[in-house]
């Protein structure tokens, strides 16, 4: 397995990239295509001891798409970045997957503008895994289509139940809700109460409206939302977890006997930080393109990295896009069944 991914993405590369892909090799049964500056990829893998060169290709390109340009433009005007040729070595065939830090507008532009869709998927979504108190919730979308119509949170629904159940393992239908400011059905826009008829019309096992303090809760397997809210619900939680794990580092090494407790708690606080670490849980599947892409957090770590490409292996190994494609048509079509005018 060959999978491309975009050494100049994200706000540490390519060093933390190059690591995270040498990391990745060394655990993983696959081969990494790195796209980006040869120069400056090459000078970090000196670096490395044991660096298993021959199962890493560099891929040269000058061009980078950088974080604050505009998605769509610059996707045009850098054919040749090392998003854009990335994604091209996917659609090629020359990789099974892509892994991006970089900018995440421009990796679902390209994403959707040179590989497509999955048949019966009109636009793509980005999901992410978030701990919560009874293992890990799905949440999708959080910030690919910030202006959907209700038949694409329902087509949210089915791709990300198909990942969870083969991906993530679940061998029994994953509970779905749809995220609302209410349980009781009358709650919520128009959008959401029609998006709610749609999916209460599936087979999916949809359970209804699910309040914001769900998505900890566990009780849910998926959330879905449209993709302006789901990516301040995903920001939100970003600095929440960062503002508890400062407060609890202060409350512990406040005065001497703080400091003694620590050494009977460090192996407790590093299990914590692994509980709520988004670096433990690769990158997010950008669902509905078709082909395999994962957006790592631009913040990633070499570890962040490294399992953002395992995620990419198992998606890949699992086959989810088929199976995307062989629930989609059957799930629209008992909708339409029941009602026409979609």
């Amino acid at each position: 397995m060959k999978i491309a991914v975009d050494a100049m993405g994200g706000d540490h590369a390519p060093k933390v990239v190059v690591q995270g892909a040498v990391e990745a090799v060394k655990n993983y049964d696959l081969d990494i295509l790195l796209v980006g500056n040869s120069k400056l990829i090459e000078k970090e893998i000196r670096k490395i001891r044991n660096c298993p060169k021959d199962r890493i290709k560099i891929v040269h390109t000058d061009e980078v798409i950088e974080m604050d340009d505009l998605p769509t433009a610059s996707v045009r005007r850098k054919k040749n970045s090392s998003i854009s040729l990335g994604i091209n070595l996917l659609k090629s065939k020359e990789a099974d997957a892509f892994v991006s830090a970089g900018n995440t507008g421009a990796v679902v532009c390209a994403g959707t503008l040179y590989l497509g869709l999955l048949p019966g998927i009109e636009r793509p979504g980005i999901a992410i895994l978030f701990p919560t108190l009874k293992g890990i919730s799905l949440v999708v979308d959080v910030g690919a289509n910030i202006d959907p119509k209700p038949l694409h949170l329902l087509q949210y629904a089915i791709m990300a139940d198909a990942y969870y159940r083969h991906v993530l393992g679940h061998k029994d239908k994953p509970s779905l809700g749809l995220l609302n400011v209410g349980e009781e059905v009358t709650k919520g826009t128009e959008f959401v109460k029609e998006t709610h008829r749609l999916l209460s019309q599936s087979s999916l096992n949809f359970v209804g409206n699910v309040e914001g303090k769900e998505i900890f809760s566990g009780n849910c397997h998926i959330i879905v939302c449209d993709g302006y809210v789901g990516n301040v619900a995903l920001k939100v939680t970003e600095s929440v977890a960062e503002m508890l794990t400062e407060f609890l580092r202060r409350a512990i090494l406040r005065g001497f006997w703080g400091k003694l407790g620590t050494l009977f708690l460090i192996g407790n606080l590093r299990r914590f930080k692994k509980d709520i670490d988004y670096s433990e849980y690769g990158g997010a599947p950008l669902l509905g393109v078709n082909g395999v892409v994962i957006i790592a957090h631009g913040r990633s770590s070499s570890n962040a990295i490294k399992n953002a490409i395992r995620a990419a292996k198992l998606e890949v190994d699992n086959g989810v896009n088929q199976k995307i494609i062989d629930v989609v048509s059957i799930v629209q079509k008992k909708v339409t069944s029941q009602d026409t005018l979609l």
